[in-house]
């Protein structure tokens, strides 16, 4: 479980969802309601012997997302005529 998430992280926002609700969207766990096909992408990290990928993955992009949106908060702020 992942805990304390900066919440300023969320205003990274991609595509109209923060950058972290994308890839927890992404990678869930789905189950094609026709076929019945289970789509999990942690047997491909498995399979691939990265089975900390996907945690890895949403613990880089909660560190990207607080250092871009600090970033951005730090530029100037233009005024437009």
């Amino acid at each position: 479980m992942i805990e304390n998430i900066p919440l300023e992280a969320y205003n990274y926002v991609v595509n109209g969802k923060s950058a972290i609700e994308w890839i927890m969207e992404r990678y869930q766990v789905t189950v094609n309601k026709d076929s019945g096909i289970k789509n999990d992408p942690n047997h491909w990290a498995e399979e691939q012997q990265k089975p900390h990928y996907i945690l890895d993955l949403l613990l880089s992009i909660i560190r990207v997302s607080v250092e871009t949106v600090e970033i951005v908060n730090g530029l100037p702020k233009m005024r437009f005529e």
